[in-house]
Formats: structure tokens, sequence, C-alpha cells
């Protein structure tokens, strides 16, 4: 059963890396963009990418914590 939790955890981890690899990414785009045409606004698309980026790592992050919340519970 602990191999299980740890097949667990460690999808888990490679779920927040891989969603934080894809916020860093559309940031990086948002950011060239204003360094191209500082005063025009991004597309649509590229805003969407980016807060649906930093959605899925918001969510991966809260399922990896519930996830070594459940391995760990805090003491009282």
């Amino acid at each position: 059963m602990t191999g299980k939790k740890v097949s667990a955890e460690a999808s888990a981890l490679e779920r927040v890396v891989s969603a934080a690899r894809e916020a860093q990414a559309a940031s990086q785009r948002l950011k060239a963009h204003y360094a191209q045409a500082p005063d025009e606004q991004p597309s649509t698309l590229e805003l969407a990418r980016f807060a649906a980026a930093m959605q899925e790592l918001k969510e991966a992050r809260e399922a990896f914590d519930t996830l070594v919340e459940q391995r760990d519970p805090p003491s009282r």
C-alpha cells in the first residue's frame, strides 16, 4: 500500500511541475507580448491560456496538498 501512496504522490507532484511549466510559458508569452507592443492588450487567447495555466497550477497544488495531508495528518 505504501507503494501506491508514493506513486500517487509522485503523480501529483508531476502534475504540479507540469502545471508550473505551463504557467511559466504562458507568463513568458505575455512578457514577450508586452516587450514587443507595450501599448497593446494581449489577445483574448493569450490571456485565456495564462488564466487556464494558473488555474491548473492552483488545482494541482491543492490536490497535492490534500494528498500529503491525508498521508500525514497534522498532529494536535
